[in-house]
C-alpha cells in the first residue's frame, strides 16, 4: 500500500470519500458498476484502494485534468473525461492514456444509481460536475468551494466562463440538497453558488481588494471575498463583469 494513504469516510453503504488532507476523490457504487470520481494527488493506488470496498466493474471519471485529480490515472487503461480537458491533460507531465468522452447531459448509470454530467467550464475548459440524482448530491470538483482555494490563473482558466457556469448551476439547485467539493468544507449548501457568483463579479468589476503574491513562479492576486480564496491573474482586476 502507498504511504500516502487517504483518510476514508463512508457516509452511506454505496459511497466512500477519500481525503488526502488537501484534495478528495470519491468512490460510488450501484447495482452493476463502480465509479471513481478523480484519482487523487499523492495517491498512486486509488484503484487498489477502491478494490478493498467493491468487486464490481470499476471505472474512472475525472472532473478535470489538474494534477491533484489525476494521481492514479495510470492504473486505468481508459477513463472518462470531457474532451475540452484534453489540452489540459496531455500537456501536463507527459500524461498518457485514452479517454472516453462525456458531454453535458450524459448519464452514467451504475445500476439504480444514475449520474448526470454537467459542464461547468471556467476553472478549466472541460470541468464537469456530477449529479448523483438518487442521493441529491452534486460532486462539483474545484469550482464550488468554501474555505478553499479556487485557482483562476494560468492557461485554460477564465473568470467570465466560471460565472456563467455558476449562474447555470444556480438554476439547478432544486435538484440537489448538498454539494461535495474536492477542496475545503464538505458538505456545502446550494446557497454557496450565488455567493461565489457575486464574489467573482466583484473581482471582475475591480471592486474586491486583492493581495499580490507569487504561486508556482507566477505573479497572482489573491482575493479573500468571504467564501473562498480566488487565486487570479493580476489582469483580472481590470476586467468587467
Amino acid at each position: 500500500m502507498s504511504e500516502n494513504r487517504p483518510v476514508t469516510e463512508h457516509p452511506d453503504e454505496r459511497t466512500w470519500i477519500f481525503d488526502e488532507g488537501g484534495v478528495r476523490f470519491f468512490l460510488l457504487t450501484g447495482d452493476e458498476k463502480a465509479l471513481l470520481i478523480d484519482s487523487g494527488m499523492k495517491t498512486r493506488n486509488a484503484k487498489e484502494i477502491a478494490r478493498e470496498y467493491t468487486d464490481l466493474p470499476l471505472f474512472l471519471l475525472n472532473t478535470h485534468a489538474d494534477g491533484d485529480h489525476t494521481g492514479s490515472n495510470a492504473e486505468f487503461d481508459r477513463f472518462y473525461m470531457h474532451p475540452a480537458e484534453g489540452v489540459n491533460y496531455y500537456n501536463k507531465n507527459g500524461t498518457k492514456g485514452d479517454f472516453d468522452p462525456v458531454w453535458d447531459g450524459d448519464v452514467l448509470d451504475l445500476g439504480s444509481r444514475p449520474l448526470q454530467i454537467i459542464e461547468i467550464p471556467g476553472h478549466t475548459p472541460g470541468s464537469i460536475a456530477v449529479l448523483d440524482t438518487v442521493n441529491r448530491r452534486l460532486i462539483s470538483g474545484d469550482p464550488i468551494q468554501r474555505n478553499g482555494h479556487i485557482f483562476m490563473f494560468g492557461p485554460y482558466r477564465d473568470m467570465h466562463a466560471y460565472r456563467v457556469s455558476l449562474k447555470r448551476l444556480e438554476g439547478m439547485t432544486d435538484r440537489f440538497d448538498e454539494i461535495w467539493p474536492s477542496h475545503g468544507d464538505l458538505p456545502l449548501p446550494p446557497s454557496v453558488i450565488p455567493a461565489l457568483y457575486e464574489e467573482a463579479g466583484r473581482i471582475l468589476r475591480g471592486e474586491a481588494e486583492g493581495k499580490d503574491t507569487e504561486r508556482f513562479g507566477n505573479r497572482i492576486t489573491v482575493y479573500n471575498t468571504g467564501t473562498a480564496l480566488f487565486l487570479c491573474a493580476p489582469k483580472e482586476k481590470d476586467g468587467e463583469a
